[in-house]
């Protein structure tokens, strides 16, 4: 009878029996690093962050709180991946819509592959009875919406989405558009707010009302988007 050395770690095993077809050879799989699969176990302690969302809309703020995985922690290939959401309120008015939102968003992050598409879906969605400006001039078109943009600042947080976030470059030479527009406007007699100028408009990019017409162009003074270049 002729020994067969085993030089690798044994990851599987089959009775063979007479008349069976030669056994395959059993892939190593355990030095693949972990992805996110819907059977990967919820460990004891997760990292979490909470996302405060206070509208016009009630008088009670939501708390979105999403709870992170560690995959293939301490090694090359370490990542954090959302594995679960929870949003609480004082206000029990959209209670039945908000469980269920949460069920469907922890479904798909536990789900894994590319779960960004969860944010850009929730910030499309329009309220019927229209939207609302947030503090500081930004437009959201709904509650839903607002939701989605917090998941977005999480998933940029750790890493997900590419942040986009303008440069010290770029923030220096708006700050240096709106001081020179706010010099124009001072001139004329014109009040200015902290915030923007109270005659800017909606930004189609950004959605703040911080588009102001200088030198005959649109600019927005928040994120720089401008028809002249």
């Amino acid at each position: 009878m002729s020994v067969k050395k085993i030089d690798s770690k044994i990851v599987g095993f089959a009775v063979k029996k007479p008349g069976d077809a030669p056994v395959a050879a059993v892939e190593d799989t355990s030095n693949e690093p972990q992805k996110m699969h819907e059977d990967v176990e919820r460990p004891e302690v997760l990292v979490g962050s909470t996302y405060k969302i206070k509208t016009p809309l009630s008088e009670h703020a939501l708390y979105v709180t999403i709870n992170d995985i560690i995959l293939n922690e301490g090694t090359e290939h370490e990542s954090r991946q959302p594995f679960e959401v929870f949003i609480n309120s004082k206000n029990l008015e959209h209670f039945q819509w908000v469980v269920a939102l949460t069920r469907v968003i922890s479904a798909v992050f536990r789900k894994g592959g590319d779960v960004t598409f969860l944010a850009e879906e929730l910030k499309a969605v329009f309220d019927p009875q229209g939207g609302y400006f947030k503090k500081g001039g930004k437009f959201m078109p709904s509650l839903v919406a607002e939701i989605g943009e917090a998941i977005e600042q999480h998933l940029k947080m750790i890493g997900i989405i590419e942040d986009d976030s303008l440069t010290a470059e770029q923030r220096q030479l708006i700050e240096d558009k709106r001081k020179e527009y706010e010099g124009k406007k001072s001139q004329t007699g014109e009040e200015t707010s902290s915030n923007f100028p109270p005659d800017a408009t909606l930004c189609n990019k950004c959605s703040n009302k911080s588009v102001i017409i200088m030198d005959g162009c649109r600019t927005c003074l928040n994120c720089g988007d401008s028809k002249c270049g």
